[in-house]
């Protein structure tokens, strides 16, 4: 039997004067998924999430979230979801336990103090409950951020790029968090830059100028790329990427972690290109094509898939 979706749109578009943001989104999205939102900027991926929680109205278009009418139901549906946005959009000169009590009355929801104090803990804010805002860190900040928008226990929660500029132990401990409140059943769409995030999610959904360009879990998007990789290990690989990078077939070349990656839709011609730039002590092998691959690919390349 499938899921029930906690998200299914059909069609959805948005214009502001003559821009048109969202172009025709179809998106189904089922309960107690994380579902990872992918694009480069101005993809159309914000403006979907305020489509979706009811804070913009779609021109065409429409559909569900958590079984309400995005149209018809738009209040009633800001109450039942949880929405990070991009910035901090708390009061700076408020202490953290005073923004999230303030949020906890506009919901007006019981035992605020209580609620409030729960969730300081949940969080790991506890220590830092007097503390104003504006004293936070970035990863302070998105912590505060992410209990505002649970503090009325939300059944899905919209993430936009929430842990951009916070440090490698931040977004690690929010994304325990997010997997945490998945398997107790929450529904999460989260837009994320980071391949190391998308490749945690269940399924993968990339926009590009208002539409869906593909869709699905990390290792079908890699099998279905038609991408193929070579690597170079070795010495002078500083020398031979601006080298790689001119020649057939090779769409992307770049040094990571020591070893020249290079990548391209032609295995053939790839296979060419490495070998015309052996080198002493140089060695070329194949490899898998990865999520990141993928993702540039697609920046370079934006076009709807047939």
């Amino acid at each position: 039997m499938n899921a029930p979706l906690a998200i299914d749109v059909t069609g959805l578009s948005k214009q502001f004067g003559a821009m048109r943001v969202v172009d025709g989104l179809n998106l189904a999205v089922p309960r107690g998924q994380i579902c990872g939102f992918l694009g480069g900027n101005g993809s159309g991926k914000t403006t979907t999430m305020r489509l979706l929680c009811g804070l913009l109205t779609p021109d065409a278009g429409g559909g569900t979230c958590l079984g309400r009418d995005i149209r018809r139901d738009a209040v009633r549906l800001r109450r039942e979801i949880g929405y990070m946005t991009q910035r901090f959009g708390l009061y700076a000169d408020l202490t953290v336990a005073e923004n999230l009590l303030f949020v906890a009355r506009m919901y007006a929801l019981p035992t605020p103090e209580a609620r409030v104090a729960d969730m300081l803990a949940r969080v790991g804010l506890h220590d830092r409950a007097r503390q104003l805002a504006a004293e936070l860190s970035g990863g302070w900040k998105q912590r505060l951020s992410l209990a505002a928008c649970m503090l009325h226990t939300p059944k899905l929660l919209l993430l936009d790029e929430p842990t951009a500029g916070v440090d490698a132990k931040a977004r690690r401990e929010f994304w325990d968090q997010i997997v945490d409140m998945a398997a107790d059943g929450m529904t999460v769409l989260v837009s994320t830059h980071y391949m190391d995030e998308a490749e945690r999610c269940d399924r993968i959904v990339y926009m590009a100028s208002g539409r869906l360009i593909v869709q699905g879990q990390a290792h079908e998007l890699v099998a279905r790329s038609g991408l193929s990789a070579y690597e170079a290990s070795g010495p002078g690989l500083t020398g031979l990427v601006r080298r790689a990078r001119g020649m057939a077939g090779v769409e992307s070349a770049t040094i990571i972690g020591g070893a020249l990656r290079a990548v391209g839709t032609d295995e053939a011609l790839l296979a060419a290109a490495a070998a015309g730039l052996a080198a002493p002590g140089v060695i070329w092998r194949p490899s898998p094509p990865r999520l990141d691959d993928v993702f540039l690919h697609l920046l370079r390349n934006e076009a709807p898939s047939p």
